[in-house]
């Protein structure tokens, strides 16, 4: 059954355009936009019709980076019901695409997580689009809450783990000084999308990754060599690569919206990400929760641990893009395309989500002015009808 959504303020477009448009339809059929139409187009005379009063439609948003949300931590529990339940959770925040993220652990669990995101694709639960793997392969030195018996060196004998999935996409965050050019070039001839996050590298060392396959940067700014006046480090390497793209967490405190500006200001505004580094709280009215065997507490938008150590967010991407219009002084059509269009482009999904425009899935997202999220599309179904 086809639907026409009419009457609402459209993201149409691609690319930095910052233009809503009015009086237009988009027709949704088999789950893909088979057309966008003027809103007078007599051929949307013979379709249902969903009126949007008015309302904003924009991409459906994708998260890279989702520990956990409604209560349920993606470690604790690495199962396809687990991935169903933070996908609902996030989806009431316009999320209609993520990477459940597993944090390091052991690589028993680490299967365990790879086998679940294949199950929960291949039942079909709403949203998931693959696995974020972030670590174990990772530097003791920048560590963060990560678990540090946990972590270890990135041979050849986890290469076959790593690329196992089959379906979907698989992120990997690593340390490239914990692994070789040669196995991250492997990972990335084998279609893994490689990240560096929790690294003490140097400049040089980043360098040769992104010669040898090294496509992101993961929570830029956080857990990584920092740019200096001799050693521009991680985040030197990241913000001179102009092909590279950039994770970056907006709740004005895992990095200074100051600091942020600076950098948006270095590279392609398209080369930048939001993702919330969301953990179970999101979505609940938890104030804390355990994390591999660690008591986390919720203060606001962060959670930290009991030494105040940073430890993920308590933040959904609906806030996300407001804080980038508020905080980084990005338009809202821009910040809408940082948790759309751009990370769609990252993860090699450009071609088919991200985008309003005939022939992509049918993610979407109808919202308020204030960005309150009305109504979420998963290809093609509404909440109204698919409660995820």
């Amino acid at each position: 059954m086809s639907v026409a959504l009419v009457n609402g303020r459209m993201l149409l477009g691609s690319g930095r355009d910052d233009g809503l448009t009015e009086g237009r339809a988009v027709l949704i059929a088999d789950g893909r936009i088979s057309e966008v139409l003027d809103a007078g187009d007599r051929r949307l005379r013979k379709v249902a019709r969903h009126d949007l009063e008015g309302a904003l439609l924009l991409p459906g948003f994708l998260d890279s980076q989702v520990n956990g949300g409604g209560g349920v931590l993606f470690n604790d529990s690495p199962s396809v019901e687990a991935i169903r339940a933070i996908g609902r959770a996030h989806r009431r925040f316009g999320t209609t695409g993520f990477l459940p993220t597993l944090i390091s652990d052991d690589l028993e669990v680490v299967a365990r997580a790879i086998a679940a995101v294949r199950g929960a694709i291949e039942s079909g639960v709403p949203g998931v689009l693959g696995i974020h793997i972030e670590g174990p392969f990772l530097n003791v030195e920048r560590k963060g809450v990560h678990d540090p018996a946990k972590l270890r060196e990135l041979d050849t004998s986890a290469v076959g783990l790593l690329t196992s999935l089959r379906t979907g996409r698989t992120l990997v965050t690593l340390a490239p000084e914990m692994t070789t050019p040669e196995i991250i070039r492997g990972l990335v001839t084998a279609g893994v999308v490689v990240s560096a996050g929790h690294t003490n590298a140097t400049y040089a060392q980043i360098t040769t990754a992104l010669r040898h396959g090294l496509t992101g940067f993961t929570h830029l700014f956080n857990a990584m060599s920092q740019l200096t006046g001799r050693e521009p480090g991680t985040v030197g390497a990241a913000l001179e690569d102009a092909a590279s793209w950039c994770g970056i967490i907006v709740d004005g405190l895992h990095t200074s919206p100051v600091v942020l500006r600076i950098a948006l200001r270095c590279k392609p505004l398209e080369r930048f990400m939001l993702v919330t580094d969301a953990m179970p709280s999101v979505g609940t009215s938890f104030s804390s929760f355990e994390l591999q065997g660690r008591r986390i507490l919720v203060s606001g938008s962060v959670c930290v641990d009991e030494d105040g150590r940073l430890a993920g967010s308590n933040i959904d991407m609906a806030s996300c893009i407001r804080n980038a219009v508020r905080m980084l002084g990005v338009s809202l059509p821009q910040a809408v395309r940082m948790a759309s269009e751009w990370p769609a482009q990252f993860l090699g999904l450009g071609a088919e989500t991200g985008r309003i425009a005939a022939g992509y899935r049918a993610n979407l997202v109808a919202a308020d002015d204030q960005l309150r999220v009305l109504e979420t599309w998963i290809d093609g179904r509404s909440t109204q009808d698919d409660l995820g």
